[in-house]
């Protein structure tokens, strides 16, 4: 018979005595009429085990509103940048303003923007 086989099975129950001497030590303070310390640690502890689980449902909630994927409307880079916000592309180098979920070029006042087409020239059959 494989006495090895029974060896292997095996309960670990250290952590036992520990959680036993907390709980005693909480009903010992409730008790005495020092109940008020357990509850505000067990909402101490609440709160630890669900802050970060609603901190990163506001995280993730603010993230989708405020962070936009567009092109860049000089190189049409695709790039993530802040809503309401300045950024450069990182393509080209263009100052570019984050407006209403899209980037717009940032440019002074009085500058009119073209776009150059380019024509390919004819020759007159008159001439």
């Amino acid at each position: 018979m494989n006495r090895e086989y029974f060896k292997q099975i095996k309960f670990n129950n250290s952590g036992i005595g520990c959680l036993l001497s907390i709980l005693l030590g909480g009903l010992f303070l409730t008790a005495i009429g020092l109940g008020w310390i357990v509850n505000g640690l067990l909402i101490l502890f609440g709160f630890l085990l669900f802050a970060p689980a609603v901190a990163w449902l506001v995280i993730n909630w603010w993230l989708k509103r405020n962070l936009v994927e567009d092109k860049c409307p000089v190189c049409n880079y695709e790039f993530t940048g802040f809503n309401n916000t300045q950024c450069r592309c990182p393509n080209c180098g263009e100052q570019l303003q984050v407006v209403s979920g899209g980037f717009q070029r940032l440019t002074p006042p009085g500058t009119i923007d073209i776009e150059a087409v380019e024509i390919q020239s004819q020759r007159l059959e008159g001439e």
